[in-house]
């Protein structure tokens, strides 16, 4: 899988569990057990992004942005 397509899983899968969320503190029961098994799949596809994104950064297929001009100035002291 691509870290784009996990990148996706995750926030489909983040959405869902917070609808899920709203639904238990109305108290639906049912959603109490997805919003579990939800928090499961969060942490299982949390991982496997990890592990994508540090192999795409050190291939150089994820490079960090260099530093803006505007944090390379020095402030005046007054």
């Amino acid at each position: 899988m691509t870290l784009i397509e996990t990148m996706n899983q995750l926030n489909v899968l983040l959405t869902t569990v917070t609808r899920d969320l709203n639904k238990v503190h109305s108290g639906n029961k049912a959603a109490s057990q997805r919003v579990r098994v939800g928090t499961i799949r969060l942490a299982k596809i949390g991982k496997k992004f990890r592990e994508e994104s540090v192999d795409a950064e050190k291939s150089g297929k994820f490079k960090k942005k260099p530093p803006s001009r505007k944090s390379k100035r020095k402030k005046k002291k007054r």
